[in-house]
Protein backbone atom coordinates (compact mmCIF):
# COMPACT_ATOMS: atom_id res chain seq x y z
CA UNK A 1 0.00 0.00 0.00
CA UNK A 2 1.07 3.58 -0.59
CA UNK A 3 2.30 5.35 2.53
CA UNK A 4 0.79 8.61 1.25
CA UNK A 5 -0.82 9.76 -1.96
CA UNK A 6 -0.54 12.78 -4.23
CA UNK A 7 -3.90 13.90 -2.87
CA UNK A 8 -2.29 14.37 0.54
CA UNK A 9 -0.14 17.18 -0.86
CA UNK A 10 -1.63 20.68 -0.69
CA UNK A 11 -0.86 21.69 -4.26
CA UNK A 12 -2.75 24.96 -3.75
CA UNK A 13 0.15 26.23 -1.63
CA UNK A 14 2.42 26.35 -4.69
CA UNK A 15 4.29 29.67 -4.82
CA UNK A 16 6.16 30.18 -8.11
CA UNK A 17 7.80 33.32 -6.76
CA UNK A 18 9.74 31.22 -4.25
CA UNK A 19 11.22 28.81 -6.77
CA UNK A 20 15.01 28.62 -6.98
CA UNK A 21 15.68 28.22 -10.69
CA UNK A 22 18.71 26.04 -9.89
CA UNK A 23 16.49 23.44 -8.22
CA UNK A 24 14.13 22.91 -11.14
CA UNK A 25 16.61 21.04 -13.44
CA UNK A 26 17.65 18.59 -10.69
CA UNK A 27 14.03 17.95 -9.68
CA UNK A 28 13.22 17.12 -13.30
CA UNK A 29 16.09 14.63 -13.40
CA UNK A 30 15.13 13.11 -10.06
CA UNK A 31 11.53 12.63 -11.19
CA UNK A 32 12.65 10.24 -13.93
CA UNK A 33 15.05 8.22 -11.79
CA UNK A 34 12.35 7.75 -9.15
CA UNK A 35 9.63 6.95 -11.70
CA UNK A 36 11.85 4.18 -13.07
CA UNK A 37 11.57 2.26 -9.79
CA UNK A 38 9.59 -0.59 -11.32
CA UNK A 39 12.56 -1.57 -13.49
CA UNK A 40 14.81 -1.82 -10.44
CA UNK A 41 12.20 -3.99 -8.72
CA UNK A 42 12.22 -6.32 -11.72
CA UNK A 43 16.00 -6.60 -11.46
CA UNK A 44 15.86 -7.26 -7.70
CA UNK A 45 13.17 -9.91 -8.12
CA UNK A 46 15.33 -11.69 -10.68
CA UNK A 47 18.31 -11.61 -8.34
CA UNK A 48 16.28 -12.72 -5.29
CA UNK A 49 14.35 -15.23 -7.39
CA UNK A 50 13.93 -17.76 -4.59
CA UNK A 51 12.98 -15.28 -1.85
CA UNK A 52 9.23 -14.47 -2.10
CA UNK A 53 9.31 -12.34 1.05
CA UNK A 54 11.98 -10.04 -0.36
CA UNK A 55 10.28 -9.95 -3.76
CA UNK A 56 7.09 -8.69 -2.14
CA UNK A 57 9.06 -6.06 -0.24
CA UNK A 58 10.79 -4.99 -3.46
CA UNK A 59 7.48 -4.62 -5.29
CA UNK A 60 6.03 -2.50 -2.47
CA UNK A 61 9.20 -0.42 -2.44
CA UNK A 62 8.87 0.19 -6.17
CA UNK A 63 5.29 1.44 -5.80
CA UNK A 64 6.52 4.13 -3.46
CA UNK A 65 9.47 5.00 -5.70
CA UNK A 66 7.17 5.48 -8.69
CA UNK A 67 4.94 7.67 -6.55
CA UNK A 68 7.94 9.83 -5.71
CA UNK A 69 8.51 10.28 -9.43
CA UNK A 70 4.88 11.23 -9.96
CA UNK A 71 5.00 13.86 -7.22
CA UNK A 72 8.24 15.37 -8.48
CA UNK A 73 6.92 15.30 -12.03
CA UNK A 74 3.78 17.21 -11.08
CA UNK A 75 5.79 19.85 -9.24
CA UNK A 76 8.28 20.18 -12.11
CA UNK A 77 5.43 20.65 -14.60
CA UNK A 78 3.99 23.39 -12.38
CA UNK A 79 7.40 25.05 -12.07
CA UNK A 80 8.10 24.73 -15.81
CA UNK A 81 4.99 24.15 -17.97
CA UNK A 82 7.24 23.42 -20.97
CA UNK A 83 8.59 20.27 -19.29
CA UNK A 84 7.50 17.27 -21.39
CA UNK A 85 7.95 14.45 -18.89
CA UNK A 86 6.59 11.69 -21.13
CA UNK A 87 9.01 12.43 -23.97
CA UNK A 88 11.94 12.91 -21.60
CA UNK A 89 11.22 9.74 -19.67
CA UNK A 90 10.92 7.67 -22.85
CA UNK A 91 14.35 8.84 -23.93
CA UNK A 92 15.73 8.07 -20.46
CA UNK A 93 14.12 4.61 -20.17
CA UNK A 94 15.18 3.63 -23.68
CA UNK A 95 18.80 4.47 -22.88
CA UNK A 96 19.35 3.55 -19.22
CA UNK A 97 18.74 -0.16 -18.78
CA UNK A 98 19.59 -2.86 -16.23
CA UNK A 99 20.76 -6.43 -16.86
CA UNK A 100 17.50 -8.37 -16.76
CA UNK A 101 18.68 -11.72 -18.12
CA UNK A 102 20.58 -12.67 -14.99
CA UNK A 103 19.64 -14.49 -11.80
CA UNK A 104 22.51 -13.33 -9.60
CA UNK A 105 23.62 -9.98 -8.28
CA UNK A 106 26.15 -7.89 -10.15
CA UNK A 107 27.58 -7.19 -6.66
CA UNK A 108 28.80 -10.78 -6.29
CA UNK A 109 26.47 -11.80 -3.46
CA UNK A 110 23.00 -11.09 -2.15
CA UNK A 111 24.46 -9.37 0.90
CA UNK A 112 26.47 -7.18 -1.45
CA UNK A 113 23.34 -6.31 -3.41
CA UNK A 114 21.63 -5.23 -0.19
CA UNK A 115 24.63 -3.15 0.86
CA UNK A 116 24.38 -1.38 -2.50
CA UNK A 117 20.66 -0.78 -1.95
CA UNK A 118 21.38 0.65 1.49
CA UNK A 119 23.91 3.04 -0.06
CA UNK A 120 21.33 4.24 -2.57
CA UNK A 121 18.76 4.88 0.16
CA UNK A 122 21.36 6.73 2.24
CA UNK A 123 22.06 8.97 -0.72
CA UNK A 124 18.44 9.67 -1.54
CA UNK A 125 17.32 10.28 2.05
CA UNK A 126 20.20 12.74 2.50
CA UNK A 127 19.55 14.38 -0.86
CA UNK A 128 15.85 14.99 -0.34
CA UNK A 129 16.47 16.19 3.22
CA UNK A 130 18.96 18.69 1.81
CA UNK A 131 16.50 19.83 -0.86
CA UNK A 132 13.68 20.17 1.67
CA UNK A 133 15.81 22.35 3.92
CA UNK A 134 17.12 24.47 1.04
CA UNK A 135 13.92 25.39 -0.75
CA UNK A 136 11.44 28.07 0.29
CA UNK A 137 8.75 26.80 -2.08
CA UNK A 138 6.15 25.19 0.23
CA UNK A 139 4.96 22.38 -2.04
CA UNK A 140 8.44 21.20 -3.01
CA UNK A 141 9.46 21.35 0.65
CA UNK A 142 6.54 19.09 1.59
CA UNK A 143 7.22 16.65 -1.25
CA UNK A 144 10.91 16.36 -0.37
CA UNK A 145 10.16 15.90 3.34
CA UNK A 146 7.78 13.05 2.52
CA UNK A 147 10.23 11.43 0.12
CA UNK A 148 13.14 11.77 2.56
CA UNK A 149 11.11 10.01 5.25
CA UNK A 150 10.21 7.22 2.81
CA UNK A 151 13.84 6.78 1.76
CA UNK A 152 14.94 6.49 5.38
CA UNK A 153 12.29 3.80 5.89
CA UNK A 154 13.51 2.07 2.72
CA UNK A 155 17.05 2.04 4.11
CA UNK A 156 15.76 0.31 7.23
CA UNK A 157 13.89 -2.20 5.05
CA UNK A 158 16.97 -3.17 3.05
CA UNK A 159 19.12 -3.17 6.18
CA UNK A 160 16.77 -5.67 7.83
CA UNK A 161 17.10 -8.01 4.85
CA UNK A 162 20.87 -7.42 4.83
CA UNK A 163 21.08 -8.68 8.42
CA UNK A 164 19.10 -11.76 7.39
CA UNK A 165 21.47 -12.57 4.54
CA UNK A 166 24.52 -11.76 6.62
CA UNK A 167 23.55 -14.62 8.92
CA UNK A 168 23.97 -16.90 5.90
CA UNK A 169 26.71 -15.36 3.76
CA UNK A 170 28.74 -13.57 6.46
CA UNK A 171 30.19 -11.02 4.05
CA UNK A 172 33.20 -9.37 5.69
CA UNK A 173 33.52 -5.68 6.49
CA UNK A 174 36.13 -5.08 3.80
CA UNK A 175 33.99 -6.71 1.11
CA UNK A 176 30.96 -4.71 2.20
CA UNK A 177 33.07 -1.56 2.18
CA UNK A 178 34.27 -2.34 -1.34
CA UNK A 179 30.69 -2.74 -2.54
CA UNK A 180 29.63 0.48 -0.80
CA UNK A 181 32.48 2.52 -2.28
CA UNK A 182 31.79 1.05 -5.70
CA UNK A 183 28.14 2.08 -5.49
CA UNK A 184 29.09 5.58 -4.34
CA UNK A 185 31.39 5.88 -7.36
CA UNK A 186 28.49 4.92 -9.62
CA UNK A 187 26.75 8.18 -8.69
CA UNK A 188 28.79 9.67 -11.53
CA UNK A 189 27.73 7.06 -14.08
CA UNK A 190 25.22 7.56 -16.87
CA UNK A 191 22.01 7.23 -14.88
CA UNK A 192 21.89 10.67 -13.23
CA UNK A 193 23.85 12.36 -16.00
CA UNK A 194 21.53 11.08 -18.71
CA UNK A 195 18.44 11.80 -16.59
CA UNK A 196 19.65 15.40 -16.34
CA UNK A 197 20.23 15.51 -20.08
CA UNK A 198 16.90 13.95 -21.04
CA UNK A 199 14.97 16.18 -18.64
CA UNK A 200 16.62 19.46 -19.59
CA UNK A 201 17.53 19.12 -23.26
CA UNK A 202 13.91 20.10 -24.02
CA UNK A 203 13.86 18.11 -27.24
CA UNK A 204 16.64 20.19 -28.75
CA UNK A 205 18.42 17.04 -29.85
CA UNK A 206 21.86 18.20 -28.78
CA UNK A 207 24.54 15.55 -28.30
CA UNK A 208 24.77 13.84 -24.93
CA UNK A 209 28.00 14.66 -23.09
CA UNK A 210 28.20 12.63 -19.89
CA UNK A 211 30.94 14.68 -18.26
CA UNK A 212 29.17 17.95 -19.02
CA UNK A 213 25.80 16.69 -17.77
CA UNK A 214 27.29 15.11 -14.66
CA UNK A 215 29.05 18.38 -13.86
CA UNK A 216 25.92 20.44 -14.54
CA UNK A 217 23.90 18.22 -12.22
CA UNK A 218 26.47 18.27 -9.44
CA UNK A 219 26.98 22.03 -9.69
CA UNK A 220 23.36 22.43 -8.70
CA UNK A 221 22.90 19.49 -6.32
CA UNK A 222 26.01 19.67 -4.15
CA UNK A 223 25.36 23.19 -2.92
CA UNK A 224 22.26 22.07 -1.02
CA UNK A 225 24.14 19.80 1.40
CA UNK A 226 24.98 20.77 4.96
CA UNK A 227 27.23 19.01 7.51
CA UNK A 228 24.29 17.28 9.23
CA UNK A 229 23.31 15.53 6.01
CA UNK A 230 26.79 14.08 5.59
CA UNK A 231 27.00 13.17 9.28
CA UNK A 232 23.76 11.22 9.25
CA UNK A 233 24.62 9.54 5.97
CA UNK A 234 28.02 8.41 7.21
CA UNK A 235 26.48 6.91 10.36
CA UNK A 236 24.04 4.93 8.22
CA UNK A 237 26.85 3.83 5.91
CA UNK A 238 28.98 2.62 8.80
CA UNK A 239 26.05 0.61 10.10
CA UNK A 240 25.47 -1.03 6.70
CA UNK A 241 29.08 -2.14 6.32
CA UNK A 242 29.30 -3.48 9.86
CA UNK A 243 31.15 -0.71 11.71
CA UNK A 244 30.14 1.31 14.75
CA UNK A 245 27.97 4.18 13.47
CA UNK A 246 29.18 6.49 16.24
CA UNK A 247 32.79 6.60 17.32
CA UNK A 248 36.21 8.07 16.63
CA UNK A 249 36.59 6.44 13.20
CA UNK A 250 33.19 7.70 12.11
CA UNK A 251 34.00 11.24 13.27
CA UNK A 252 37.30 11.25 11.37
CA UNK A 253 35.74 9.85 8.18
CA UNK A 254 32.84 12.28 8.49
CA UNK A 255 35.22 15.26 8.56
CA UNK A 256 37.06 13.90 5.53
CA UNK A 257 33.80 13.29 3.65
CA UNK A 258 32.56 16.83 4.34
CA UNK A 259 35.91 18.29 3.28
CA UNK A 260 35.83 16.29 0.04
CA UNK A 261 32.25 17.33 -0.69
CA UNK A 262 32.87 21.04 -0.10
CA UNK A 263 36.09 20.87 -2.10
CA UNK A 264 34.27 19.26 -5.00
CA UNK A 265 31.42 21.76 -4.76
CA UNK A 266 33.97 24.57 -4.82
CA UNK A 267 35.64 23.16 -7.92
CA UNK A 268 32.27 22.83 -9.62
CA UNK A 269 31.34 26.41 -8.78
CA UNK A 270 34.70 27.70 -10.02
CA UNK A 271 34.32 25.79 -13.28
CA UNK A 272 30.85 27.18 -13.73
CA UNK A 273 32.04 30.75 -13.13
CA UNK A 274 34.84 30.27 -15.65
Amino acid sequence: MKHWSLDDIDWGRFEPGKIDSEIVPVVKAASMVEFNGGVYADYLCNVFHDDPAFQEAARNWAVEEVQHGEALRRWAEMADPSFDFDAAFKRFADTITLPMDIDRSVRGSLSGELVARCVVEIGTSSYYSALAESTDEPVLKEICQRIAADELRHYKLFYQHLKRYQDIEKLGVLKRLRVALGRVAESEDDELAFAYYAANDNGQGGPYDRDFCCQAYQQRALRFYRPQHVERGMAMLFKAIGLKPHGMLNRVVNRIAWWLLTRKAGRMEAARAA
